[in-house]
């Protein structure tokens, strides 16, 4: 389905998506505890459109969400990887990074390693000069990842999501970047 480039780690597989994809996404995608940092839980055909718009990022950037599985057994776990932010904020234009797994894949570091496999495609294949991600305010388990795989805080970039409704419960988020030379020095 998709011309993605495949990326490995030692027990995980970052590559294009596929149709059998699907269903175990939106399944996933209406967790209540997977989708609680996000506004409400994704029904199947917003899911599926999340696919397609991954998909396209894919074909126009050369990198994207990959679709992420544990290599040992195929098991679809959900996604890692890069993307183009398709809203107005003061550290865009810019490339960002980000995952989303299943309940049953949290809390095994999974997201950590699939992270720094997509930071370096970034930077060594991409060329990219600075990634950036950033999360709710309350979402302190990928807060932990970014400080993980070598990010730093950027609170003045701290910022309210512009497609949030002004008072929404998640509409502030907190920044996080690395650059190149930043994250050469920790692969050291």
């Amino acid at each position: 389905m998709t011309a993605a480039p495949v990326l490995t780690t030692e027990r995980l597989t970052l590559r294009g998506w596929r149709d059998t994809d699907r269903a175990p996404f939106a399944h996933m995608n209406a967790d209540p505890v997977v989708m609680e940092h996000f506004p409400a839980p994704l029904t199947h055909a917003q899911s599926d459109a999340v696919i397609d718009h991954i998909t396209a990022g894919f074909e126009r950037h050369g990198f994207g969400l990959w679709a992420l599985e544990i290599t040992r057994t195929g098991t679809f776990i959900g996604f890692t990887g890069l993307s183009v932010p398709a809203f107005d904020a003061p550290f865009l234009p810019g490339v960002e990074i980000g995952w989303r797994l299943a309940a049953t894949a949290q809390g095994h570091g999974y997201a950590t390693e699939a992270a720094r496999r997509a930071l370096a495609y970034g930077f060594q294949d991409a060329g990219l000069k600075e990634i950036v991600s950033f999360t709710t305010t309350t979402n302190h388990r990928s807060q932990a990842v970014m400080r993980r795989i070598g990010m730093t805080r950027d609170p003045d970039g701290d910022f309210d999501h512009p497609v949030l409704p002004r008072g929404h419960r998640l509409q502030r988020h907190v920044l996080y970047r690395i650059d190149a030379p930043t994250w050469e020095s920790t692969t050291r």
